[in-house]
Protein backbone atom coordinates (compact mmCIF):
# COMPACT_ATOMS: atom_id res chain seq x y z
CA UNK A 1 0.00 0.00 0.00
CA UNK A 2 1.32 3.52 -0.81
CA UNK A 3 0.49 6.59 0.66
CA UNK A 4 1.40 10.27 0.48
CA UNK A 5 1.60 11.90 3.91
CA UNK A 6 1.38 15.68 4.60
CA UNK A 7 2.50 16.63 8.67
CA UNK A 8 1.01 20.17 9.13
CA UNK A 9 1.94 20.13 12.80
CA UNK A 10 3.29 18.32 15.68
CA UNK A 11 2.97 20.26 19.17
CA UNK A 12 4.07 19.42 22.62
CA UNK A 13 1.33 19.40 25.09
CA UNK A 14 2.13 18.47 29.16
CA UNK A 15 -1.42 17.81 29.24
CA UNK A 16 -4.40 16.06 27.39
CA UNK A 17 -8.19 18.09 26.91
CA UNK A 18 -10.24 16.17 28.63
CA UNK A 19 -8.32 13.29 29.76
CA UNK A 20 -10.59 13.63 32.94
CA UNK A 21 -14.05 13.84 33.23
CA UNK A 22 -15.99 16.43 36.04
CA UNK A 23 -17.18 13.17 37.01
CA UNK A 24 -14.05 11.73 37.29
CA UNK A 25 -12.51 14.18 39.52
CA UNK A 26 -15.79 13.95 42.02
CA UNK A 27 -15.09 10.12 42.58
CA UNK A 28 -10.91 11.14 43.11
CA UNK A 29 -12.42 13.49 45.08
CA UNK A 30 -14.40 10.97 47.47
CA UNK A 31 -11.06 8.82 47.48
CA UNK A 32 -9.36 11.71 48.79
CA UNK A 33 -11.72 12.51 51.64
CA UNK A 34 -12.74 15.74 50.10
CA UNK A 35 -16.60 16.30 51.63
CA UNK A 36 -19.84 17.01 49.46
CA UNK A 37 -17.60 17.38 46.07
CA UNK A 38 -20.79 16.35 44.00
CA UNK A 39 -22.02 20.15 45.23
CA UNK A 40 -18.83 22.05 44.10
CA UNK A 41 -19.11 24.21 41.28
CA UNK A 42 -17.74 22.23 38.07
CA UNK A 43 -15.38 25.12 36.92
CA UNK A 44 -13.52 24.64 39.92
CA UNK A 45 -13.52 20.91 40.63
CA UNK A 46 -9.62 20.82 38.90
CA UNK A 47 -7.98 23.12 41.68
CA UNK A 48 -10.16 21.05 44.46
CA UNK A 49 -8.88 17.94 43.49
CA UNK A 50 -5.14 19.81 43.46
CA UNK A 51 -5.37 20.76 46.96
CA UNK A 52 -7.09 17.56 48.20
CA UNK A 53 -3.96 15.56 46.47
CA UNK A 54 -1.59 17.86 48.06
CA UNK A 55 -2.95 17.45 51.73
CA UNK A 56 -1.45 13.74 50.95
CA UNK A 57 2.07 12.63 50.72
CA UNK A 58 3.19 12.01 46.92
CA UNK A 59 3.31 8.55 47.47
CA UNK A 60 -0.31 8.35 48.78
CA UNK A 61 -1.82 10.67 46.91
CA UNK A 62 -0.47 8.35 43.80
CA UNK A 63 -1.53 5.39 45.24
CA UNK A 64 -5.01 6.73 45.06
CA UNK A 65 -4.88 7.67 41.80
CA UNK A 66 -3.32 4.30 39.97
CA UNK A 67 -6.26 2.40 42.23
CA UNK A 68 -8.54 4.87 40.80
CA UNK A 69 -7.51 3.52 37.03
CA UNK A 70 -5.80 0.28 37.60
CA UNK A 71 -7.56 -1.55 40.72
CA UNK A 72 -8.59 -4.25 38.13
CA UNK A 73 -5.31 -4.58 36.32
CA UNK A 74 -2.55 -4.17 39.64
CA UNK A 75 -2.46 -5.76 42.77
CA UNK A 76 -2.18 -3.35 45.89
CA UNK A 77 1.93 -4.60 45.87
CA UNK A 78 1.92 -3.33 42.45
CA UNK A 79 0.64 0.02 43.22
CA UNK A 80 2.44 0.52 45.96
CA UNK A 81 5.52 -0.12 43.86
CA UNK A 82 4.89 2.01 41.02
CA UNK A 83 3.14 4.47 43.02
CA UNK A 84 7.16 5.20 44.70
CA UNK A 85 8.50 4.85 41.18
CA UNK A 86 6.79 7.44 39.42
CA UNK A 87 8.46 9.86 41.62
CA UNK A 88 11.94 9.25 40.52
CA UNK A 89 11.11 7.75 36.81
CA UNK A 90 8.87 8.92 33.92
CA UNK A 91 6.83 6.08 34.66
CA UNK A 92 4.38 6.39 31.63
CA UNK A 93 7.50 5.83 29.44
CA UNK A 94 9.17 3.29 30.96
CA UNK A 95 6.36 0.77 32.19
CA UNK A 96 6.86 -2.64 30.37
CA UNK A 97 3.25 -2.50 29.88
CA UNK A 98 3.19 0.03 27.49
CA UNK A 99 -1.49 -0.61 27.25
CA UNK A 100 -0.57 1.36 30.39
CA UNK A 101 1.25 4.34 29.16
CA UNK A 102 -1.46 6.52 28.50
CA UNK A 103 -3.51 6.49 31.82
CA UNK A 104 0.29 6.79 33.63
CA UNK A 105 0.79 10.29 31.86
CA UNK A 106 -2.45 11.53 32.93
CA UNK A 107 -1.55 10.51 35.96
CA UNK A 108 1.62 11.33 36.08
CA UNK A 109 0.60 15.12 34.60
CA UNK A 110 -2.38 15.85 37.48
CA UNK A 111 0.75 14.94 40.37
CA UNK A 112 3.65 16.69 38.18
CA UNK A 113 0.91 20.02 39.06
CA UNK A 114 -0.72 19.24 41.92
CA UNK A 115 2.72 18.78 43.95
CA UNK A 116 4.99 21.84 41.57
CA UNK A 117 6.83 19.69 39.89
CA UNK A 118 7.92 17.05 42.45
CA UNK A 119 6.94 14.30 40.22
CA UNK A 120 9.19 13.77 36.90
CA UNK A 121 7.21 16.05 33.95
CA UNK A 122 6.38 14.11 30.84
CA UNK A 123 4.99 15.65 27.45
CA UNK A 124 3.13 14.22 24.44
CA UNK A 125 2.36 14.92 20.82
CA UNK A 126 -0.90 16.06 18.74
CA UNK A 127 0.03 15.49 15.61
CA UNK A 128 -2.04 17.09 12.59
CA UNK A 129 -1.55 15.61 9.01
CA UNK A 130 -2.86 14.52 5.57
CA UNK A 131 -2.40 11.00 3.90
CA UNK A 132 -3.89 9.95 0.49
CA UNK A 133 -5.06 7.50 -0.21
CA UNK A 134 -7.96 7.84 2.91
CA UNK A 135 -7.93 4.23 2.45
CA UNK A 136 -7.33 1.73 5.74
CA UNK A 137 -5.64 3.90 7.69
CA UNK A 138 -5.25 2.58 11.28
CA UNK A 139 -2.66 3.31 13.94
CA UNK A 140 -0.60 0.35 12.24
CA UNK A 141 -0.35 1.85 8.60
CA UNK A 142 0.01 4.82 9.97
CA UNK A 143 3.15 4.25 12.09
CA UNK A 144 3.94 1.97 9.21
CA UNK A 145 4.00 5.12 6.93
CA UNK A 146 5.49 7.38 9.24
CA UNK A 147 8.41 5.41 9.86
CA UNK A 148 9.58 6.43 6.24
CA UNK A 149 10.11 9.90 7.53
CA UNK A 150 11.02 9.31 11.22
CA UNK A 151 14.79 9.64 12.13
CA UNK A 152 17.27 6.11 12.73
CA UNK A 153 17.34 7.16 16.39
CA UNK A 154 13.69 7.34 16.97
CA UNK A 155 12.40 4.38 19.30
CA UNK A 156 9.55 2.86 17.51
CA UNK A 157 12.01 2.17 14.39
CA UNK A 158 14.67 0.90 17.02
CA UNK A 159 12.34 -1.30 18.90
CA UNK A 160 10.07 -2.30 15.93
CA UNK A 161 12.04 -3.11 13.10
CA UNK A 162 10.30 -5.82 11.84
CA UNK A 163 6.82 -4.76 12.84
CA UNK A 164 7.09 -1.56 10.69
CA UNK A 165 8.97 -4.07 7.86
CA UNK A 166 5.57 -6.05 7.99
CA UNK A 167 7.36 -9.44 9.11
CA UNK A 168 5.77 -9.45 12.69
CA UNK A 169 2.25 -7.98 13.94
CA UNK A 170 2.30 -4.73 15.55
CA UNK A 171 0.12 -5.25 17.90
CA UNK A 172 1.88 -2.50 20.06
CA UNK A 173 0.66 0.16 17.27
CA UNK A 174 -2.71 0.12 19.41
CA UNK A 175 -1.05 1.67 22.87
CA UNK A 176 1.35 3.75 20.90
CA UNK A 177 -0.98 5.83 19.44
CA UNK A 178 -3.47 6.73 22.20
CA UNK A 179 -5.73 8.27 19.64
CA UNK A 180 -6.37 8.68 16.19
CA UNK A 181 -9.25 10.82 15.30
CA UNK A 182 -10.18 12.30 11.25
CA UNK A 183 -10.25 15.87 11.18
CA UNK A 184 -11.24 16.07 7.22
CA UNK A 185 -11.16 14.28 4.15
CA UNK A 186 -7.89 13.39 4.25
CA UNK A 187 -7.19 15.11 7.97
CA UNK A 188 -6.03 12.89 10.80
CA UNK A 189 -4.72 14.03 14.24
CA UNK A 190 -3.28 11.43 16.51
CA UNK A 191 -1.52 11.76 19.87
CA UNK A 192 0.78 9.79 21.36
CA UNK A 193 3.42 10.05 24.07
CA UNK A 194 6.71 12.55 23.31
CA UNK A 195 9.25 9.43 23.76
CA UNK A 196 7.62 7.84 20.58
CA UNK A 197 7.36 10.64 18.37
CA UNK A 198 8.46 14.23 18.55
CA UNK A 199 9.13 17.02 16.02
CA UNK A 200 12.79 16.46 16.01
CA UNK A 201 11.94 12.73 15.17
CA UNK A 202 10.61 13.58 11.47
CA UNK A 203 13.23 14.04 8.99
CA UNK A 204 10.59 15.67 6.18
CA UNK A 205 7.34 17.23 7.08
CA UNK A 206 5.67 15.75 3.09
CA UNK A 207 7.69 12.37 2.02
CA UNK A 208 6.01 8.90 0.45
CA UNK A 209 5.96 6.08 1.98
CA UNK A 210 4.95 1.78 0.84
CA UNK A 211 4.15 -0.27 3.71
CA UNK A 212 3.25 -3.73 3.81
CA UNK A 213 0.58 -5.29 5.95
CA UNK A 214 1.71 -8.02 8.00
CA UNK A 215 -0.13 -11.79 6.75
CA UNK A 216 -0.14 -14.29 9.76
CA UNK A 217 1.53 -17.74 8.30
CA UNK A 218 -1.31 -20.82 7.45
CA UNK A 219 -0.65 -23.06 10.06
Amino acid sequence: MKYHITINSIKTVEELKDAWSHEDFIKLLDELDFPDANKSNPDELKDLLFMAISDFEPEEAAAILLKYKFSEKLSANQIDQVSHEMLLDKISEEYPDISFHHQLFNINQLLFKAYNGRFPNTKASIIEFEITPNKDVTKDAVLKAFSASLSSHNVIKRLFENQLKGKEAFDEAEHIIWDLKPTSENGYVLTTSEYWMSKDDFNDAEFDAEIVLFEKDSE
